[in-house]
Parts: structure tokens; sequence; C-alpha cells
């Protein structure tokens, strides 16, 4: 059967960059829970939590699931805002998951070595986190593992989830968590700041990140 979620990126990769392995292993886990919707226009979009249960026991007081993401072929389109119409430039990254409900994305990138890291967009409207997430794709799985509300917000990063605000609670996602252990044989770090190494934000100058700095060159 045809992984649609999979096929739905493939399409919109850039020419001549493979979806990474353990995305592929990601996306294939998804179709096999059951962790997805399609929407009306046909585009699928893939969770680590089942939705439906997830908004039915959704509290003031918290939810369960862990960090909270969509999957979402989207490509380089709405990048021309970032880069306007440098073609060149809209092929490097390549949009795959929304990572905050204020519009904030994740992208596959391209660095200047043609080396794919996996990079966080802010939306500019609430979070300005504009760095890379991580250096591999198993890493930032290990990222999405440790259980943030939503890995959009840095100043999360230096303490294990739940620490900023203790009145909400985002319980783990221990079967997302489980999966990533037995299958890339590694472990949970406790917070983000084990691998998101520079959390620069938007317009940061000698931010030490390569794709904030990347992307401050573009706008000069």
């Amino acid at each position: 059967m045809t992984n649609k979620l999979l096929a739905q990126l493939r399409a919109v990769m850039p020419a001549g960059i493979e979806v990474p392995e353990p995305i592929v292993l990601l996306y294939d886990w998804i179709e096999q829970q059951g962790y997805y919707t399609d929407n009306a226009e046909g585009q699928r979009i893939g969770f680590l939590y089942p939705e439906q249960r997830l908004h039915n026991v959704w509290t003031e007081y918290g939810r369960p699931g862990g960090t909270a993401i969509e999957f979402v072929a989207y490509g380089g389109q709405d990048l021309h805002p970032w880069f306007g119409g440098n073609e060149p430039l809209l092929r490097r990254p390549c949009v795959f998951a929304q990572t905050g409900a204020d519009g904030s994305v994740a992208a596959f990138w391209l660095n200047k070595d043609d080396q794919l890291k996996i990079a966080h967009m802010g939306s500019g409207s609430g979070s300005i986190l504009t760095c890379v997430l991580a250096d591999n794709a198993v890493d930032f799985l290990r990222l999405l593992a440790i259980g943030y509300d939503e890995i959009c917000w840095n100043e999360e990063f230096l303490v294990p989830p739940n620490t900023r605000n203790p009145d909400f609670t985002v319980e783990p996602n221990e079967r997302f968590q489980q999966w990533v252990r037995d299958t890339f044989q590694v472990t949970i770090p406790a917070t983000a700041s084990e691998i998101v190494r520079h959390p620069a934000e938007m317009g940061d100058e000698d931010s030490g990140d390569e794709f904030c700095d990347w992307c401050n060159h573009v706008d000069s």
C-alpha cells in the first residue's frame, strides 16, 4: 500500500534530495498507527498521537500526547516572504511540518556544503526561532520525543518539559518515545539544549547558527 504521507512529501522535495531514511520510517510508523487525517484538498496530515483522542481529553490543566506537531508537505510554497522570487534559494529549504499553532514550521535545509539539516522557521507573529534544530533526522526525532508542548519556543529548551508552566502538564508520548529508542537504539535527552546547539532568533547577528546566518545573508 502506498504511503500517502510520504508520497506527498517526496513530490515536493527539491530535485536531487532524498527524504532521510529516519523520516521514511517515521512516516511508515504514522501510517501504521493511523495517526493522520486528510483535509478537503486531499492533503494528508500526520501526527504523533491520535488527533481525535487528543482533543477529547484536552483540559485547561493539561493534555496527553507529548509534543504537538503536524507533518504536512508544504515544500517551498509560502516561502516567498523569506526569500522573494530567488528560485535557487527556494530550492534549499523544504517545509515538511508545522511546529506551532502560531504557524511556525520545520524544514529540511541544504547548507552551503550540501549537508541536509533540519531547520526551524518561526512565524514572526509568535515564535521567532530561526536556527538548525537538528544536524540529522534521528536527532530531530529525539528532540520530538523529549515532550515539550511545542518545539517552537526556545526559551523552554534549557529546562525539561512542564518546568516553566507547571499549571499545564503535557504528558509524555510514551509510545513514540519507545519507538524512537527501539528503532534507532538511542536515548531521549532531558532537554532540547542537548540537540539544538544555537537557538538563534530572526535577525540575530553573529548567532553562531548557520541557518540563521544564511537567512540574514539572504535578506542583506
